[in-house]
Formats: C-alpha cells, structure tokens, sequence
C-alpha cells in the first residue's frame, strides 16, 4: 500500500475543514455528480438522501481525520466495503464514486482546490479504495 506524505495528509485535512460548513451542498454535488455519470449505481440507494448525504459527510470527515494512522481507519474502511456488496456494489463502482468525490471537492473549494490537493486526495482515495476493493472480492485480486 502506498503511503500518503504528512503534506498530502495536512493539505486533506486542511481542505475537508474548508468543505464541512457546506457538508449538506457538498453530499449533494457529490450524488447528483455520481448519479449523472454511474446512473447504474442509483438503486443501491434507497432512503433519504439527505440522511444518506450526512452519513458519507460523517464517514468521510472520519476517516479524513484518522489519515495519519492508517493502520486504524483501514479496518474500518475494509468493514464497510463487506457491507457495501450486500447493497450490490461492484468493484468498478470505485471509480465513478472517486470522480464524484473529486468533482464535488472541486465545485465546493473552487480556486482552493489546486492541483497538489486534487492529486493529494486522487491519492488517498486510490490507497483506500483498493483496500476496500481488497477486502469486498477477494477474489478480484489477480
């Protein structure tokens, strides 16, 4: 697994801050994105979705925290990846997902979102989501 550098890690970190008063804008830019590009994952979600909004807000500021110690947010990450393949998600899920994240970050930081942290959290979503996608199908793994 590669590693994230402490730069990346504060640069996340600062930038998730910037984006946590417009969690609520930011879950629904990330949706409406997602669904626009991977209209085929829009049946794994079935309730709320501004409930749903503040879950991945919530997950997602936890796990932006707890990027300097790994080794405690990927077992969380692996355990919520098995849950996901209940709800049908594939493994190339991942990808429109991380788009969508990027996008959002982008329209919720505007011109603060340079290209360091763009890479920064391509980085970081890379790292986790091959952990998860790890995890979920075993079997993938070539």
């Amino acid at each position: 697994m590669s590693q994230l550098s402490p730069r990346q890690i504060t640069l996340i970190q600062q930038s998730f801050d910037q984006v946590s008063p417009i969690r609520d804008k930011a879950a629904a830019i990330f949706y409406a994105r997602l669904f626009e590009i991977a209209p085929q994952v829009r049946p794994y979600f079935k309730g709320d979705m501004t409930a749903q909004g503040a879950k991945l807000m919530a997950t997602l500021g936890a796990v932006v925290v707890g990027l300097d110690e790994l080794d405690r947010i990927v077992p969380v990450a692996q355990s919520l990846a098995v849950r996901h393949v209940d709800y049908g998600v594939q493994p190339e899920d991942y990808t429109p997902v991380g788009e969508a994240l990027i996008y959002a970050l982008a329209q919720g930081l505007g011109a603060a979102f340079t290209t360091e942290l763009k890479e920064s959290w391509i980085t970081a979503y890379g790292i986790l989501s091959a952990v998860m996608i790890d995890a979920a199908y075993p079997k993938a793994k070539q």
